[in-house]
């Protein structure tokens, strides 16, 4: 790769990164959403597709687990909906790719709690899917969403669309506000 290519590619980077700043009144409101659900003692249950799906795991075990090495606080139930192997290859199966995270969701989601999806084009069926079984549950939702947001756009109570069509960069956001969203909710918990 030549020194050129690189500072290119490091320059859009950033640049894709300076749109997240006209998206602080939403993830404010994602951290209030996130915040008020582990207070009332519900759960926050995640999803996605692919390096999406790995973004839901790596998130989800920032709090059952710990976010910060320094921070030594309860476990909060924040799960994956992309459980294990043997869910998700059963449900593909018997059911459907299609409705592996409404399954999932459908017999763990309770009244009071929230249902994050990430998705960089929006269009995935099990991800419309399940955003359709939160709102039939009455569940509270927030999805991170890429370019314009896709079919996924409007489901939720809450979208942040990352204004890209280069799904690494999408992704890379969507990573990005997880972690800011979620060192925030942490603090907000532990009366930092």
């Amino acid at each position: 790769m030549s020194k050129l290519l690189f500072k290119k590619e490091i320059e859009k980077a950033i640049s894709i990164k300076k749109t997240l700043y006209k998206l602080e009144p939403k993830i404010t409101k994602a951290i209030y959403m996130m915040s008020e659900t582990l207070e009332s003692g519900k759960k926050v249950l995640l999803c996605g597709n692919g390096g999406s799906a790995a973004d839901a795991q790596h998130l989800a075990a920032e709090f059952l687990v710990r976010l910060r090495p320094n921070v030594n606080r309860k476990s909060y139930p924040v799960i994956s909906l992309a459980q294990d192997i043997s869910t998700i290859t059963a449900c593909g199966n018997d059911l459907g790719f299609e409705n592996i995270f409404k399954r999932n969701f459908e017999g763990l989601a309770n009244k009071g709690d929230l249902l994050i999806i990430f998705s960089t084009s929006g269009n995935s069926k099990n991800i419309i899917n399940v955003l359709h079984a939160a709102q039939k549950k009455g569940i509270t939702s927030i999805s991170f969403l890429g370019n314009r947001g896709g079919k996924c756009k409007n489901l939720s109570n809450l979208d942040i669309v990352i204004p890209s069509k280069n799904t690494a960069r999408i992704q890379e956001c969507h990573i990005f506000l997880g972690h800011l969203i979620f060192e925030q909710v942490e603090n907000k918990l532990i009366g930092n």
